[in-house]
């Protein structure tokens, strides 16, 4: 299991997150040159180069959003101009995707950045440039919304690409399309008028998140761990009754693709911290804040806890807890995570995504008073952190485009690459991994200099006091 480093610090970090963009840079720089705008969305790198794979469009937003990061932490100009030049260019076609979950991931890494960025002052105030990045994420918001399946007890979930019985973990942190839609004051306009909700979907889809797609040791099944996650959940489309645990690209049903239970482990959190900047009337139609924050912090403690009891000491995890390899590894637990072993691959790619997960639940319960639980997810992300952005994760060779080794992207479809005398994928990276190591940094580097604190809706709302003692009570361990 996980060992934190209790003395770690973001300000100790810097020198490798100063190491990381400097690396960051030449890679964008790369990709740009063999991947200009018109060819195929890069994905994940083959011997070391980045390539395509058709599947669902969902990785363009996170290779103009690394430039718009890499602008946010470095100030260099030539980054934000093919951030927002690219978003101009290309990603218009992402906002009215109606055949994807994926609006979060593209438009928000976009169109969202670029939002913030101007909130914030770090770019000039244009009026004509603002209205044009708010038209796009009220769009944004209202088409993925419209991904809408009714269950037996009359809310719903936002449906993958999969179709309208498929409930997606993954979906969650992709809702923040939906949080800065409502935000912006928008609404999903339905039959006969009928004004929808964002913030109504929002609420519903990441409850339904945390019932159905994080166990709780309850039995609902034979592998109820708790904390393990489904990567995908199916209902019946005809009654809207749950059926069963199902997955795409984790093992099996019963297993926890790692992945997915970290796409769940930072999508709670940053929904909770959104939720926390919205009044409490807000919340009256949904059964009021308590009913509607404790789910989900309930899912994220779970998560987070599965998380620290399943992956090696260092912090990196493999790609699936129930992968058959693992048990010729012998007490893997106990000892760093090896990407370079001939049985199953690590996922980097989870790293990147849950260590920011680790850190704003712990921020967050520290925020409501617990401290010590607070810091126990703290040191744990930094301690991910500091595994992550060091060799043999962080890419130092000039000639391979990705950032952040050892990701894995679709293990049982044999997509990912296997380099010559390897026994599994090892040394290639991925859009999404690379894209969450530069949120991730981003995020430590503004901690440890006192900047404003990231986060994606930005400083716009003003933040109220959150969860509620007794919603608090309700998930203390």
């Amino acid at each position: 299991m996980m060992r934190s480093d209790d003395e770690l610090t973001p300000a100790r970090l810097i020198p490798k997150i100063d190491r990381l963009w400097a690396l960051s840079a030449e890679k964008i720089d790369s990709i740009e040159q063999t991947s200009p705008p018109g060819s195929p969305s890069p994905v994940f790198t083959v011997d070391g180069r980045y390539t395509a794979r058709g599947w669902t469009e969902w990785t363009q937003g996170f290779q103009y959003g690394s430039a718009l990061l890499q602008y946010d932490a470095t100030g260099e100009h030539r980054f934000l101009d093919v951030g927002r030049d690219q978003t101009v260019a290309v990603m218009a076609s992402h906002v009215s995707h109606i055949g994807v979950h994926d609006h979060g991931f593209n438009n928000v890494s976009t169109y969202g950045n670029l939002w913030r960025l101007m909130n914030e002052g770090r770019i000039p105030e244009d009026q004509g440039e603002r209205h044009f990045y708010e038209l796009a994420l009220k769009l944004t918001g209202a088409v993925q919304a419209a991904r809408w399946r009714e269950t037996a007890d009359g809310t719903g979930y936002i449906y993958s690409f999969n179709g309208p019985q498929s409930l997606f973990v993954d979906t969650i942190r992709s809702c923040r399309a939906l949080s800065l839609s409502h935000l912006l004051g928008h609404v999903l306009m339905g039959e006969r008028d009928e004004r929808i909700s964002l913030l109504g979907r929002l609420v519903e889809h990441a409850i339904n998140t945390a019932r159905w797609n994080v166990f709780y040791g309850e039995g609902r099944d034979g592998y109820d761990i708790p904390g393990r996650t489904a990567h995908e959940s199916i209902f019946n489309v005809n009654d809207g009754s749950y059926r069963c645990p199902s997955t795409q690209q984790g093992y099996s049903p019963f297993s926890t693709w790692t992945r997915g239970l970290a796409w769940a482990m930072l999508g709670f959190p940053e929904q909770l911290e959104f939720l926390a900047t919205l009044p409490d009337e807000a919340f009256a139609p949904y059964g009021g804040r308590v009913g509607v924050e404790t789910p989900l912090l309930r899912g994220a403690i779970a998560t987070c806890d599965f998380y620290l009891a399943h992956t090696p000491v260092d912090g990196v995890p493999y790609w699936d807890t129930g992968a058959p390899g693992l048990t010729r590894l012998g007490d893997y637990l106990e000892h760093p995570a090896d990407p370079y072993n001939p049985h199953e691959p690590v996922d980097s790619s989870a790293a990147a995504i849950g260590a920011q997960g680790l850190l704003r639940l712990g921020r967050y319960l520290t925020s409501i008073g617990r401290n010590a639980e607070g810091r126990r997810y703290w040191q744990a992300g930094l301690t991910v952190c500091d595994t992550l952005f060091d060799e043999p994760y962080l890419s130092t060779d000039s000639r391979h485009q990705g950032l952040i080794l050892h990701s894995v992207y679709h293990r049982p479809n044999g997509w990912d690459h296997v380099p010559a005398g390897q026994g599994v994928p090892n040394g290639e990276s991925s859009m999404w991994g690379d894209y969450h190591a530069r949120e991730l940094a981003l995020y430590v580097q503004r901690v440890a200099r006192a900047e404003p604190y990231y986060t994606f809706f930005g400083p716009n709302a003003v933040a109220v006091p959150s969860i509620s003692a007794p919603a608090a009570a309700l998930v203390a361990r």
